[in-house]
């Protein structure tokens, strides 16, 4: 069986999968909670989403997946911060992305 994300360029496979991991209004609140902090960050997650633990650490896997957070084990608790490296990445592709599609004005559509 052919796998047909391989049709498609690695950079469009990466930009994609970024997307899901933002496309959840709780990792958005997650990122820029964890982007207001000095440290990294072990339990004060969930007491600042209206989530449970669970929900909130299914959320922070997915982060956590394409990379946008790292975790570190302390104790019996995990930290978590921004990995500003794969950050840097993200800001960079979607300003390619979003520069190399020009919508023009003058097209006459729906």
């Amino acid at each position: 069986m052919i796998d047909k994300r391989e049709a498609f360029s690695e950079a469009d496979q990466q930009v994609a999968n970024f997307a899901k991991a933002l496309s959840h209004p709780a990792r958005v609140s997650i990122l820029r909670y964890l982007s207001t902090q000095k440290s990294c960050i072990c339990g004060d997650i969930v007491e600042e989403l209206p989530l449970a633990q669970s929900t909130v650490s299914q959320h922070l896997k997915e982060l956590k997946l394409v990379g946008l957070i790292k975790g570190s084990i302390e104790g019996n608790s995990i930290c978590y911060c921004i990995d500003s490296e794969i950050f840097e990445l993200l800001k960079n592709m979607l300003s390619s992305f979003t520069s190399d599609i020009e919508v023009s004005n003058q097209i006459n559509c729906c």
